[in-house]
């Protein structure tokens, strides 16, 4: 069967970019496997209309809406293969299905790579959190840490400042601050901690503690971290698209990859992964591809 467009991946990118090509009169294929990057989130925050709202709620609402569209199809499972045809694309899923489509978008999301450090998968975007502004409300003024090291260390911990006055930036191993920022950041009473992190001990992705090698430990309400990622699926190797040094699909400001027809929006194309900032891309992209289209079909 042959579509418009399939969309890889139906959270938040993945459905506002299939509302508004449904509301363009395109018929859409929706593939998504149910495991969304915030799925372990309780909360959402700093989405208007949504702010407070578990983020399967959202999701539930967004997918109802775009089911009372016709032209739309779901089909949950996992696209192992994708390829550039003559006439378009073809995908396959594990179950052996095989779709067509003009247009495909990519919104599969990002994968975090979590330090293996004893409880920090459970507190991952429960008590240990990334983003002060999907997060800094609930926490502000309480006493946190934040695990970064260097450069990075030293930006953050200047923009916690203005959230939080207690902070302690915990570098799980030497500090690689310089002697000007380690002053600095002793002029605002930010502390250092280089110990190496044993444990972050917590209830059910609550923290309690941080836990050092040498088994003290110092009681936090949370902690900033930021993990590295990757791509959820290696469609940049089948489909031959580029990534950024950030591993992030690289997309122009119309969310066209470097193949043409192929689009990306959501997480997999930026670190800002904040909730309007992902849905405002696949709206983006669906307005893109759908120009594409007309503009193909007129001559």
């Amino acid at each position: 069967m042959k579509f418009d467009v399939i969309i890889i991946g139906g959270s938040y990118a993945g459905l506002s970019a299939a509302l508004a090509l449904a509301r363009a009169v395109r018929s859409v294929l929706v593939v998504d496997a149910g495991q969304p990057c915030n799925r372990q989130t309780p909360y959402s925050h700093n989405f208007l209309t949504h702010d407070g709202d578990k983020p399967a709620d959202i999701s539930a609402v967004a997918k109802a809406e775009v089911l009372k569209y016709p032209t739309v199809q779901f089909v949950d499972g996992t696209v192992v293969g994708a390829e550039k045809q003559s006439a378009g694309f073809g995908i396959t899923l594990a179950s052996g299905e095989n779709f067509f489509a003009r247009k495909l978008l990519i919104s599969t999301g990002l994968k975090d790579l979590l330090p293996p450090i004893k409880g920090f998968a459970a507190c991952w975007a429960i008590s240990i959190v990334h983003c002060p502004y999907c997060h800094g409300y609930e926490i502000r003024d309480e006493k946190i840490g934040l695990l970064m090291n260097g450069d990075n260390a030293f930006e953050m911990a200047k923009n916690l400042n203005h959230w939080n006055r207690d902070l302690t930036v915990l570098t799980n191993g030497k500090s690689d601050l310089t002697a000007e920022q380690t002053e600095k950041l002793a002029s605002k009473s930010i502390k250092i901690i280089e110990e190496e992190i044993a444990e972050f001990e917590h209830e059910d992705g609550v923290l309690k503690n941080v836990v050092f090698s040498s088994t003290q430990k110092l009681a936090l309400k949370a902690v900033y971290a930021r993990a590295e990622v990757e791509q959820h699926a290696d469609f940049h190797l089948q489909l031959g698209f580029e990534l950024t040094e950030l591993n992030t699909i690289k997309v122009d400001e119309q969310q066209k990859t470097t193949v043409e027809g192929i689009y990306a929006a959501g997480d997999c194309t930026t670190l800002m992964r904040s909730l309007p900032i992902i849905t405002a891309s696949g709206t983006l992209a669906a307005i893109m591809m759908n120009k594409e289209m007309i503009s193909e079909d007129f001559g």
